[in-house]
């Protein structure tokens, strides 16, 4: 999909649909006459509809259940035709463009393309903007027009004579077609050549012309900074040991090694290792690897890491080295934080434990875990790692000091042959595209040769890492959390192409199921709209098309050359007000997290002076204003909370001068760290930049200003940790009681009774009334009418939000209790005391230093360890008792499956909580988690294999949820499980 924006005759913005958007007609097509219907009659069916099915904005491959569950649901055949064309424009809108408000497009909208001829997706465009749409009767026909168009103006130009006699039709409908495989690279295309009468050949299918070219001999080709990177990258990667080798180490060629490979191929060398590096990657590499991905949605440059290690293995190295690196070195000041993605830091968990080389190929595969953010640590770390390998410490010394040298001489050189090319381009008025990506994304199968199309097509290619550090422009002005290192560089890159002028443009390479990209897109499109630039997004994975990228490159080319240069205005950027001293009388509004949980956060607020109030209960018009006002690609938590809070607002049954909105912010490596800036940016979007926001958190790291919103956690901190403590006993209790309850609701109520009559205690700051109270509640749950018998247990691991919010998991662990299924769901408690077993992992595995909070934090775990005592003594008393488990002794059994170094979203948690589970005899786990949840990649699903090897019996279940998730769907898989469970059980 295209949209082109004009102003005053002239374009001044131009907007690509990222990724396909081949597949709707004809899925569109194929249910119409699945139920009977032509293809023009299905259409039509649509503007008759009076209730049209929400069948969401997802891809149309997921959207095949939505339609399922509506016809099992009764709906007519013209509400789903319908819903079908509301879903296209709504994704186009939403998604795609991410209008938030229908002025943006104007008063006069045209549109175009085959798409058009289908009256209820016109239709569906009307009704969703309030606009009057022009529409021609031949909209299929008017890209053949605008081609013949510019045909006859470029003629017209050139003052040629065409004839059109010279183009007969016997001349071009005989021709003769022959399949080649192309070996210029590694990529190796399958090359259709059409052979015609007149002598001439064209070719299709290459990514990349550089053998098989159909462009004329005089087209000038640009200068391609990716290729040059790549070689200056890997030149060294075949030099052998200075001393005589006896051993050889592999380094796969993937995700962060593209990096630091300089950096590890000279420690290696140096310390007598020959370091063998994985081949070029290729589809066979990744069809090798292919069976033991453990993760469909993972993206592409994830899933490539596989084959890589398994073509070490068939080199026949000694040993795998694939390091776990939590931080990148800090190049920005200014910035938040230099963590990696949870992927590529977890990724090498993943590998140990589905691809397993030891176990089957008797190669170690060693992981050790590095942070490259402080050189002191990373030495201390890496000879921790090769004193195992008996590297004497002298012979490590020089190596290690030689490797730093070499890795700076590298980003010098990345560094200094940009600025040539960059003053290269401005001196001869040269098109530079900054192709902006990750390290790997210079990988030819990754990006499917993005960067020779763009030369080939005249531009001079530079990647991001290659330019100036901004010093006027500084990171902390932006509008979101910079605490990813290699988007940090993206960043960097939009405010230095926003500075240049039209010559210098930006191209981002986006891999499908990148996590933080749907962050960082938005920002990088904010930046470069301030100053009248668009960002073109390339997004890639193991099946683009490569004619699908040279369509978009080639429609920015175009567009920049017909685009207005001369009136290009700068957009001021907004946020929401600061939150000052005065603000402290002002209300704050605060989503819902979890019904049980969520009820203590006005009270514990209220001790420090504030007030507090919880939004209604999610429901579906939330989900809609969030995928209105946030990136429809972000995790479905995000969507949820957006939404809440729009939805209040847009309600208005508060005084916007005496509101706040609240957040809690973890700071850590997972995305939940930038919902603060996702409902910064959706309010903004909606009109609501009045009304200031405060971040919650004990991390320290916000882009908030809020010199108003001051807590001293010291004065509430024990009533706090007792009050989490007595909620996870109440929830325990309700669990297991709801399942056996004789009188429909009566544990709920009970439930809801000890809740509200806590409060009171809380706001009292009186900890201890809370254990009073706690016995009394084991004494009213083991009172309550109950039915006889036993039933099945089923655990619940996930993420956080969807785990513990009814509405964010479908209602899916309330459905199982009605199925006489015992949920079990994790305390909330061990989300916080995590950071004991952390704080002590961090120092010992060299990510940060000891300081006085060692002794302060042990203190306090002594302390919590007698709360919880006391907690599980009284618990003792209730009928269908289960202690509390020891954060420590989980950790441990985590430890067994994965690093405990992998702290972003619930961390090594999950993997903990599954083992407690099997070890409790309960075999059965659903695991509950947002759709793309790129933590839950490696917490979860990456480390399954190697919980099947320590438990035979465990059946765990894995549920995606976002907007486009089916009930239907999600209910029959839960329904097999619970099938399963009873007849074993």
């Amino acid at each position: 999909m295209k949209a082109i924006f004009c102003e005053e005759g002239h374009i001044n913005r131009i907007e690509l649909n990222e990724a396909c958007s081949s597949g709707c007609g004809s899925f569109i097509e194929s249910f119409g006459s699945a139920l009977g219907y032509t293809r023009e009659n299905f259409a039509k069916l649509a503007t008759t509809a009076t209730a049209p099915c929400d069948l969401g904005t997802r891809c149309t491959v997921f959207m095949n259940s939505k339609v399922k569950q509506s016809l099992r649901e009764n709906a007519s055949t013209e509400d789903i035709s319908a819903g079908l064309a509301i879903s296209v424009i709504k994704n186009a809108l939403y998604k795609v463009l991410k209008i938030t408000d229908p002025k943006e497009l104007g008063n006069h909208i045209v549109v175009q393309g085959g798409t058009f001829k289908n009256q209820a997706v016109l239709k569906a465009l009307q009704d969703e903007t309030n606009r009057q749409i022009i529409c021609s009767d031949i909209p299929e026909m008017m890209g053949a027009f605008g081609a013949a168009l510019l045909a006859k103006t470029t003629q017209e130009h050139r003052n040629c004579q065409l004839n059109l006699k010279e183009f007969s039709e016997e001349l071009y409908e005989d021709y003769t077609r022959k399949k080649i495989t192309c070996k210029g690279c590694e990529n190796l295309c399958t090359i259709t050549a059409f052979k015609f009468k007149t002598g001439l050949t064209y070719y299709s299918g290459n990514k990349c012309e550089k053998v098989f070219s159909s462009k004329g001999e005089n087209s000038k080709i640009g200068e391609n900074f990716s290729a040059i990177k790549k070689d200056i990258l890997f030149k060294d990667a075949y030099k052998k040991s200075k001393t005589e080798s006896v051993k050889k180490i592999g380094i796969p060629r993937a995700l962060n090694i593209y990096e630091s490979f300089h950096f590890w191929n000279t420690l290696f060398t140096n310390c007598g290792y020959e370091v063998v590096l994985s081949s070029p990657s290729s589809m066979d590499i990744y069809t090798r690897g292919q069976g033991t991905i453990m993760s469909d949605s993972i993206c592409f440059p994830a899933k490539l890491v596989h084959g890589h290690i398994l073509d070490l293995v068939s080199k026949q190295v000694d040993r795998i080295f694939y390091p776990t690196v939590v931080y990148e070195k800090e190049e920005f000041e200014t910035s938040n934080n230099s963590y990696n993605c949870p992927i590529v830091t977890g990724y090498p968990d993943v590998i140990k434990n589905s691809v397993n080389t030891y176990k089957k190929h008797k190669v170690p595969l060693d992981n050790p875990v590095i942070s490259f953010r402080n050189n002191e640590l990373l030495q201390k770390a890496i000879f921790k790692y090769l004193k195992g390998l008996k590297i004497k410490k002298t012979v490590y010394t020089r190596a290690f000091e030689q490797a730093v040298q070499t890795q700076k001489k590298y980003r010098d050189k990345i560094k200094t042959e940009g600025a040539k090319l960059i003053k290269k381009a401005n001196d001869n008025n040269e098109m530079l595209i900054v192709l902006s990506g990750r390290p790997y994304h210079i990988d030819s199968l990754i990006n499917h040769k993005t960067p020779e199309i763009l030369a080939e097509l005249g531009a001079n290619v530079i990647t991001e890492d290659a330019l100036p550090v901004m010093q006027d422009e500084k990171l902390s002005d932006l509008h979101i959390i910079t605490q990813w290192a290699f988007p940090n560089r993206i960043y960097n890159a939009a405010q230095w192409v926003a500075q240049q002028g039209a010559n210098v443009q930006m191209v981002q390479l986006n891999s499908f199921g990148c996590g933080p990209d749907a962050i960082v897109v938005d920002e990088v499109s904010e930046i470069l709209k301030s100053r009248g630039k668009f960002n073109t997004v390339i997004r890639v994975d193991e099946i683009t098309s490569t004619g699908s990228v040279r369509l978009r490159i080639r429609s920015l080319l175009e567009s920049l050359k017909l685009s207005n240069k001369e009136n290009i205005k700068n957009k001021e950027r907004h946020s929401t007000t600061s939150f000052g001293m005065d603000d402290k009388k002002r209300t704050i509004l605060a989503p819902v997290f979890s019904d049980i949980y969520s009820r203590f956060f006005p009270s514990i607020f209220s001790l420090f002076g504030y007030k507090l109030v919880n939004l209604p209960l999610p429901d579906k018009k939330s989900v809609d204003y969030g995928l209105k006002y946030s990136n429809n690609e972000i995790c479905y938590p995000a969507t949820i909370i957006v939404g809440d809070i729009i939805k209040a607002l847009e309600k208005g049954d508060y005084k916007r001068d005496e509101i706040a909105i609240g957040i809690t912010q973890t700071g850590g490596q997972c995305r939940a760290s930038s919902y603060l800036s996702l409902i910064k940016k959706g309010m903004v979007n909606a009109g609501y930049q009045d009304i200031p926001v405060i971040s919650v958190g004990t991390s320290g790291i916000t882009i908030n200003d809020q010199p108003g919103f001051v807590i001293d956690w010291n004065k509430a901190m024990l009533v706090s940790f007792v009050a989490v403590l007595y909620a996870d006993s109440l929830s325990k209790m309700y669990y297991s009681t709801a399942v056996r309850e004789a009188h429909k609701g009566s544990a709920k109520k009970l439930l809801n009774k000890y809740l509200n009559d806590a409060q009171k205690h809380v706001l009292e700051n009186k900890p201890n009334e809370l254990f009073s109270l706690l016995k009394k509640a084991v004494e009213e749950f083991n009172g309550l009418e109950v039915k006889k018998g036993h039933f099945p247990k089923i655990g619940i691991v996930g993420e956080i939000y969807v785990k513990y919010n009814a509405f964010g998991n479908k209602f899916a662990v309330d459905w199982l209790i009605e199925q006489g299924i015992e949920v079990v769901v994790p305390p909330l408690l061990d989300f916080f005391t995590q950071v004991f077993v952390n704080f002590e992992i961090d120092k010992k595995l060299h990510l940060s230093k000891a300081n006085i909070s060692s002794f302060y934090l042990h203190f306090i775990e002594k302390k919590a360890n007698r709360i919880i005592k006391k907690a599980n003594k009284i618990m003792t008393e209730y009928n269908h008792h289960s202690p509390f488990h020891k954060i420590r002794e989980i950790s441990e059994k985590a430890e067994r499956v994965i690093s405990l170094a992998n702290q972003y979203g619930e961390g090594w948690l999950i993997p903990a909580e599954i083992s407690a589970f099997a070890d409790d005899g309960i075999h059965n786990v659903v695991s509950l988690q947002p759709f793309g949840c790129i933590a839950n990649h490696v917490i979860s699903k990456g480390i399954e294999k190697g919980l099947r090897d320590l438990y035979p019996d465990l059946n765990i279940l894995y549920l995606d949820f976002d907007d486009g998730a089916s009930e239907v769907n999600i209910i029959n898989r839960l329904h097999f499980m619970v099938k399963n469970v009873k007849e074993g059980y």
